[in-house]
């Protein structure tokens, strides 16, 4: 197990509220009254609509529902919040339903900061700039990835710029979680996928980073158990109800341990090239991953061996080194299982685009919390070579 400084000291915060189970969506309506709000808008996009879910949810809610906004579109962006809010006013709602993956969820939270406070969303950019409990949310995830039900983060792209806008606060926390696993049945294996690995780059990264401490690291080991048995069942049967609810745990689970302990080197450059190149950020994450942990190895090898133990692998007659080395091999090997590219040039990121990223990357916010500080874009660019 990692070994933590004599004076450790943390703080440790995970105030929403998670309703779990299948059928759990039954809950939304008490789960207003319980926050006391009336007028609810749904924030979601038109693909979920044909499943259905959009309309049990509405009729869930009955008079409680005054509109839905239907407008929420893949790396979600500034316009799409501003036509949010604009429409939410409109309707004077009191309470927020997103319903989807990351980029319904971070529209609600960005829609939340302008509903409640005003102005322009890039003039919150930023760590802990707001001052007071915004506009209640509700989180309805159908993939189990992104872990924002749960996390104080919200990712926008301005799209105007090519760039993502990171947003960190604690009043972006959504009030509530409701995970119902039947939600995620429709999920496709792509991107089953592709969220599933997303988590596990936050279970692993809350992991390396200079700021792990010991619950975030018990929540990672765990969602990282998780995810390496059940993910590949996901992907291979999405009818799974069990499977898929034990993913959609252990995405939680991986979005309260990175919430508090936050990223490094592997999100910093999966946020650069989703900006350039609209890269959908769980491929990025899922090919970068193993560069990133190669990055760190030498840094982290008792963090990496109890990876490797986690993912299932037999670390007892390794060395320290080689057990290390063991978890970098099994992340590629499920990605590979999973059917994800591998490659940044199997998803058309040019060569010549690469140095921008390393840029990017080492303007994030998350390359901050990487246990080795990069010298500057150039040591990044390497990296993102490697994975071209």
């Amino acid at each position: 197990m990692p070994n933590y400084t004599t004076d450790l000291s943390f703080n440790f915060n995970c105030p929403t509220k998670i309703v779990f189970g299948a059928g759990a969506v039954n809950d939304i309506g008490p789960e207003i009254d319980r926050l006391n709000k009336k007028r609810a808008v749904i924030i979601t996009d038109e693909g979920l609509v044909a499943t259905g879910i959009i309309d049990r949810i509405k009729n869930l809610l009955g008079k409680r529902c005054v509109g839905i906004f239907l407008e929420v579109k893949p790396d979600t962006g500034v316009y799409i919040i501003e036509r949010g809010v604009k429409y939410a006013k409109g309707l004077d709602a009191d309470i927020l339903i997103s319903v989807g993956g990351g980029s319904s969820i971070d529209t609600a939270k960005g829609m939340a900061i302008l509903l409640t406070e005003g102005g322009r969303l890039e003039d919150y950019q930023g760590w802990q700039i707001l001052k007071r409990p915004l506009i209640p949310h509700i989180a309805i995830p159908t993939t189990a990835g992104t872990g924002s039900e749960v996390t104080y983060i919200a990712v926008v792209k301005d799209h105007d710029r090519g760039i993502k806008l990171v947003f960190g606060d604690n009043h972006l926390i959504p009030n509530t979680a409701i995970l119902d696993p039947e939600l995620t049945i429709n999920l496709p294996p792509d991107i089953t996928a592709a969220t599933g690995m997303d988590a596990l780059s936050h279970a692993i990264e809350s992991m390396h980073s200079l700021q792990r401490q010991p619950i975030a690291d018990g929540l990672a080991l765990q969602a990282i158990r998780m995810i390496f048995r059940y993910l590949p069942q996901c992907v291979e049967n999405g009818n799974d109800i069990a499977a898929r609810g034990q993913q959609q745990i252990a995405a939680t689970m991986a979005g309260i341990a990175f919430s508090n302990a936050q990223l490094g080197i592997v999100h910093a450059m999966a946020h650069a090239v989703g900006g350039k190149f609209g890269v959908p950020h769980g491929i990025a994450n899922a090919i970068l991953l193993p560069y990133g942990m190669g990055y760190n190895l030498g840094v982290c090898e008792k963090e990496y061996t109890a990876i490797a133990d986690a993912a299932g692998i037999d670390v007892h007659k390794k060395t320290l080194r080689e057990a290390a080395e063991m978890s970098i091999y099994a992340v590629k090997r499920l990605t590979e299982e999973i059917g994800l590219p591998t490659r940044l040039s199997d998803v058309n990121v040019s060569k010549e685009g690469l140095h921008a990223c390393a840029e990017d990357a080492m303007a994030d916010p998350a390359v901050i919390y990487n246990p080795r500080t990069p010298s500057g874009p150039d040591e990044v660019l390497k990296l993102l070579e490697k994975a071209w």
